[in-house]
């Protein structure tokens, strides 16, 4: 019996090809079809079987055609969600930089957005109608894999929003108008949604990439290397991809989510620091601040000393008195400055200091270590108040008049300034008397310490004619000190 309906089959005739019919459609088959249940042939007419040259897709058919077919939907999706804007000025502060921050500096920027990227032109839109200066480029901000959001708190401006790269980089965009503001951030988040489907990641508001002990979603990059299609069944070409896409996907949901909590935290330790910082008093007493000689006001210094003259400076005067009175430009020649830090160090430290010891042989480190400590002071010997009155009094032209004025002014300076300048100058006196061997004058001694005794709380006046009356002030002090001082005649 099968033998039979296969011989039957075999004896049906051939299809007969739609150029051999007549007054058949273009495009059907006219079949003749002869059956066992009726006697006669009947014409059946189907649709044709053979593609015509016009048919033909001109691109091949992939395997996948559902994946195709929702590919080829998301890229004409994508094409009509692109928005390009032709350009306006906006004010832009680029703040991180491949994971590395930068100072935030505002810029007016003529800004363009095209199908892919952000345009930045540095100096005007003319550049974007090609007057390019030759070596300029524009900044452009690639947007695919991008993420954009508004925020309040990477700057105190309003109407601003940042743009994170995949690169790591990070943009303030801001303007004064809401409305226009707005229109840019809308236009560039369907460029960056657009982009995300058209690379083969997520659509907005579908999760992409879960990461691993989270539940939190990281967005596809279907850029990067290794990553093709969103379908399913895709294959990772190169697993090393992976660690890559969360080491950044990580770094980028630190800097943008985590800000906020660490700034809070910064401030809330900072101020539990502050509360419950020690005082001064506590410091010193436990021996983690000390107090300096350098650096230290005089009257502060003397206090503490039970003094009225610091006790360093009789030290110095001493030692110079002893073995330096007779040296060759004593005050005048400098002596190594390590050595002069190194002894300043010892002072500041309250160890036992022995000047004549052999590493301060050289009595130059003695005599600037001197100088040092009333260039340090915080108020000079001579305080600011008394910087004009003493000017004034040496302008007097009546030499007794002045020499009555500046004695004045003197006996009015508080008592530890009045007893370190009387020993200073008693010091200076004894300096001029060799000054046939140490070839120190009187005019050479102010010129030291004019600047080193005395100088404005402003700098507001000439520098110049300061440094003048200086000089005067104190050469005119040492050669009537005998007089200003009371000192006993030699």
């Amino acid at each position: 019996m099968r033998i039979t309906n296969i011989q039957g089959v075999a004896r049906q005739p051939p299809l007969v090809l739609p150029q051999q019919l007549t007054g058949v459609a273009q495009g059907g088959v006219q079949m003749r079809i002869k059956g066992p249940q009726s006697p006669g042939e009947r014409l059946s007419q189907s649709k044709s079987m053979v593609l015509q040259e016009s048919d033909l897709a001109h691109t091949p058919i992939s395997r996948h055609r559902r994946n195709q077919s929702q590919h080829n939907a998301g890229r004409a999706a994508a094409s009509e969600a692109s928005v390009e804007l032709r350009g306006e000025y906006l004010n832009k502060a680029k703040i991180w930089e491949g994971g590395k921050k930068l100072r935030k500096n505002w810029t007016s920027t003529w800004v363009i957005l095209d199908a892919e990227q952000l345009v930045f032109y540095k100096e005007s839109k003319q550049e974007a109608l090609g007057n390019l200066k030759p070596g300029c480029k524009p900044d452009g901000v690639d947007l695919c894999g991008a993420s954009i959001e508004w925020t309040s708190e990477k700057s105190s401006r309003k109407n601003v929003f940042q743009i994170t790269t995949n690169s790591g980089s990070e943009y303030l965009l801001q303007a004064d108008s809401h409305p226009t503001i707005c229109k840019w951030y809308d236009a560039i988040q369907k460029t960056v949604s657009s982009l995300s489907s058209r690379n083969g990641g997520s659509a907005p508001g579908k999760p992409g990439l879960r990461r691993s002990n989270s539940s939190e979603f990281l967005p596809r990059h279907g850029s990067l290397p290794g990553y093709g299609s969103a379908s399913p069944g895709a294959k990772q070409r190169n697993p090393g991809h992976r660690r890559s896409l969360n080491m950044f996907a990580s770094s980028k949901l630190r800097h943008s989510v985590s800000d906020s909590a660490d700034k809070s935290g910064v401030k809330s330790r900072l101020k539990k620091f502050i509360i419950r910082r020690p005082s001064m008093k506590t410091l010193q007493e436990k021996g983690i601040i000390k107090d300096r000689v350098f650096g230290c006001h005089l009257l502060t210094l003397c206090e503490r000393e039970g003094t009225t003259v610091p006790a360093f400076v009789k030290l110095c005067v001493e030692a110079v008195e002893k073995r330096g009175l007779e040296a060759d430009g004593i005050y005048r020649v400098s002596g190594n400055l390590a050595t002069i830090q190194k002894l300043r160090f010892i002072v500041d430290e309250e160890e036992e200091l022995d000047l004549d010891g052999s590493q301060w042989e050289d009595v130059h480190v003695v005599s600037g270590a001197l100088k040092m400590f009333f260039r340090e002071l915080p108020e000079p010997l001579f305080p600011f108040r008394f910087f004009e009155p003493f000017v004034e009094a040496i302008k007097t032209r009546d030499p007794q008049q002045k020499v009555q004025a500046v004695k004045k002014l003197v006996r009015q300076l508080p008592r530890p300034n009045q007893d370190t300048m009387t020993l200073l100058f008693s010091h200076l006196r004894k300096v001029l008397v060799c000054s046939s061997k140490n070839l120190m004058s009187t005019q050479g001694i102010s010129i030291v310490f004019g600047p080193t005794l005395m100088w404005p709380e402003l700098d507001s006046g000439n520098m110049a004619v300061n440094m003048v009356y200086q000089n005067q002030i104190v050469e005119f002090i040492l050669m009537e000190s005998r007089e200003i001082f009371n000192f006993p005649r030699d």
